[in-house]
């Protein structure tokens, strides 16, 4: 299992049921959760063999930026 962790544009609940919609569809994804109290408005995600670029692409096709933070 990898953790991916991304700093995003999003900052409201409004954005988050966006996002639930998108990150549910995506079997290898276990888990997710926003930290919208953090100032990078911080993504986890526990996934199996997913590509961060991935999610990037897929948040941003639907206009949230996601980028991926290294640690």
């Amino acid at each position: 299992m990898d953790i991916l962790v991304f700093t995003t544009s999003v900052k409201e609940k409004r954005q988050v049921n966006k996002v639930t919609s998108l990150l549910t569809k995506v079997p290898s994804i276990f888990q997710w959760n926003f930290d919208l109290e953090d100032c990078d408005n911080i993504l986890r995600i526990e996934a199996s063999g997913l590509s961060p670029r991935y999610i990037e692409r897929l948040l941003l096709n639907a206009g949230i930026h996601c980028q991926e933070l290294e640690y």
